[in-house]
Formats: C-alpha cells, sequence, structure tokens
C-alpha cells in the first residue's frame, strides 16, 4: 500500500500526467502547485483567467513583480514568449475550447462527473464562482485535486451532487491524498475508476465511497 500523499506529492502526479505541448489553467488554491513540477521538457503553456498565456511557477523575493500575478493574486513568473490580454480576451479561449486541461479544486464530484466547487450552499457562505464555470465547460480535460473526505469523514465524490453545481458531466480525472480516480464515459454511463489507492486498501477505498468504483489499480 501507498503511504498517503501530501499536496505537493499530489500536484507533482498531476503534472507528470499533463500531456506535452498541452495549454492548461491551474485554478486558484492547491492546484497552482502543480505549476512548481512542470518540466521545460513537457512544454506545458500556461494560461490565466485575467490575463497571460505563458505564466511560470510563483515568484518569489527578487523575482517578485506587482503586476504580474495569477487569479488568485499570487505573484508569479513569465516564460519566454508570454503574453498578456484583455480579461475578456481570456475567457474567449476558455469558453472557445482552446485549453487541454484545466486543473481545479472540488467541494464535491459526483460519478458521473459533475463538479461542485463554488459555494457549500451553507447560510452566509461566501460564493467564489470566478472562471470555473467557464473552465468546466470549455477545457478539454477537467482535473480535480481535492482530499477525498471531508473534514467530517464524508466522502467527496459522491453519487450525486448535494452542493450547487459548477458544471456537468465535465469531469475527467479526480486527484486525491487516498487516490487516483478516473471517470470513464460508456454512451449515457459513467463509471468511477481507481487508478491508484495511497494510505488505504483498495477495498477500504471502495468500502468507504458510497458510489460502485472498479479497481483499476491492479492490485
Amino acid at each position: 500500500m501507498n503511504d498517503v500523499l501530501d499536496r505537493d506529492q499530489l500536484a507533482r502526479l498531476v503534472a507528470a500526467d499533463i500531456a506535452p505541448g498541452s495549454y492548461v489553467n491551474l485554478g486558484i488554491g492547491q492546484p497552482t502547485k502543480v505549476s512548481d513540477h512542470l518540466t521545460d521538457e513537457q512544454g506545458v503553456t500556461l494560461h490565466t483567467e485575467n490575463g497571460m498565456l505563458g505564466m511560470g511557477p510563483a515568484a518569489a523575493e527578487d523575482e517578485i513583480d506587482g503586476d504580474l500575478i495569477n487569479a488568485g493574486k499570487i505573484p508569479v513568473t513569465e516564460q519566454a514568449g508570454a503574453s498578456y490580454f484583455h480579461h475578456a480576451d481570456s475567457f474567449a479561449m476558455m469558453r472557445g475550447g482552446h485549453l487541454d486541461v484545466c486543473v481545479l479544486g472540488a467541494f464535491q464530484v459526483s460519478a458521473a462527473g459533475d463538479l461542485a466547487n463554488w459555494s457549500t450552499g451553507a447560510p452566509g457562505a461566501i460564493p467564489a464562482v470566478g472562471g470555473a464555470m467557464d473552465l468546466a465547460i470549455g477545457a478539454k480535460d477537467v482535473f480535480v485535486m481535492m482530499s477525498l473526505f471531508a473534514k467530517d469523514g464524508s466522502p467527496k465524490i459522491v453519487p450525486e451532487l448535494s452542493y450547487p453545481a459548477t458544471g456537468l458531466g465535465c469531469v475527467t480525472r479526480v486527484y486525491t491524498d487516498h487516490g487516483v480516480f478516473l471517470i470513464q464515459r460508456e454512451g449515457e454511463e459513467s463509471h468511477v475508476v481507481l487508478r491508484e489507492a495511497y494510505g488505504l486498501s483498495v477495498a477500504e477505498i471502495q468500502e468507504r465511497l458510497e458510489v460502485s468504483v472498479v479497481d483499476g489499480s491492479g492490485s
């Protein structure tokens, strides 16, 4: 059994799964760590919805330029050939299907690949829509990074969303601290396939989730 993944290990795993030459958007929060693990050999071009193409890893110390930030207002670096454009043009790229992958955080993902990541629906909760709805329907592949279980122990991969939806049938992979899951579609049916397990056995994951999980780990 593999050990449970920390956030850096999870980000490294996601980065390794991004195909060379891809155009990619990294969501606010945990997904931004993916940029630190992309290699030059991959030739990945990062897009940020506030108007930049060719974003580099997070900036540190003397690299920081107050005018150079990502959508989460974190200072970033730029790659050679980086370009800048209007917010509306950036969203046109997202909506026009020009991104190969987006990596987003989530509160829940359903067995059908539905995504909830902008609100828990709780009274007084501050909604955080951002560009997630546009990314969820515009990117060719939607990767989610999240913990597999909430603080109360309830699973975050669920039969159906109980939180407000961001996008329907859009998630293709879910990367969690306890496992990597593929959402595979065959016609109108979807299957949750466990590619790798971490910190728990395949049987324990299958027992704790309320969805049918296909063991694709080979264990």
